[in-house]
């Protein structure tokens, strides 16, 4: 997407039907990914929590926020740079699958990362490229 990269965790790993909070399996996933971004210091991670369609837009929008926020949280406690992360809910705008079924549903209960380049790299990227 762009200069960066999506990582989606569905949210049958994720999240409970109108929870926030991560599971013990979440946890494990995320692990690996703190692993990941540990190797890649010099990139930003923009968390993006989704819903499903049940319940009001308002509602769901704040607990696509809260979804995001306890990532964001994880990831700080397992040592990822907080000044790395922002936030960002969606709340039930942008589903991925369909909302009239229960899989469906179950699938849009996601969080997803868009890791891009920070602006350090972007500069170390353009002068090795001669720029």
């Amino acid at each position: 997407m762009g200069e960066g990269i999506v990582v989606e965790f569905n949210s049958n790993v994720l999240f409970g039907f109108d929870e926030s909070n991560l599971s013990s399996d979440a946890k494990t996933s995320l692990d690996k990914l703190v692993k990941v971004l540990d190797s890649y210091p010099d990139t930003d991670i923009e968390i993006q929590g989704h819903t499903d369609s049940k319940g009001s837009l308002a509602y769901n929008q704040a607990l696509s926020e809260r979804r995001a926020t306890a990532v964001s949280g994880y990831l700080e406690g397992q040592g990822t740079a907080g000044s790395r992360l922002t936030i960002k809910g969606y709340g039930e705008t942008t589903p991925k699958y369909e909302n009239n079924t229960t899989d469906g549903r179950t699938e849009n209960r996601r969080v997803e990362f868009l890791i891009t380049a920070n602006e350090k790299m972007k500069a170390e990227a353009a002068k090795s490229a001669g720029n």
